[in-house]
């Protein structure tokens, strides 16, 4: 029973912070899962994607929307892509070894936050 409330915790705290600051919630709900529950980066990437599927934007989605912040246009355009890209994306990272793929979602991270901190 502790677990079911500590993952809907972790939850919580990433649907925050990713209507807080605009961030997907898999950059902190990937590194709680490998690094809080000890599931595999693989594991904890699909169990991420899986979560994506229902609605779970859609209330702060609308709060941004009602202020004039969602251009439905770009957004409809990048689900597009992100459906694809996602399948792709996933053939990919289950055929890679679970170190290679650390090393890769580790990388991205550092090139996100090197860019975000230094280059506006």
């Amino acid at each position: 029973m502790a677990d079911i409330w500590a993952y809907v915790v972790l939850g919580l705290v990433a649907g925050i912070i990713s209507g807080l600051i605009g961030i997907g919630g898999g950059i902190i709900v990937i590194p709680a899962l490998v690094f809080i529950f000890g599931m595999t980066q693989p594991q904890a990437q699909g169990t991420t994607l899986a979560l994506m599927v229902p609605p779970i934007g859609l209330l702060a989605a609308w709060t941004y929307y009602k202020q004039g912040y969602v251009n439905l246009k770009v957004a409809g355009l990048i689900c597009l892509g992100f459906f694809v890209g996602g399948l792709l994306g996933a053939r990919i990272a289950t055929s890679l070894p679970t170190k290679v793929l650390e090393k890769i979602f580790g990388v991205g991270l550092l090139l996100i936050s090197i860019k975000m901190i230094f280059f506006r």
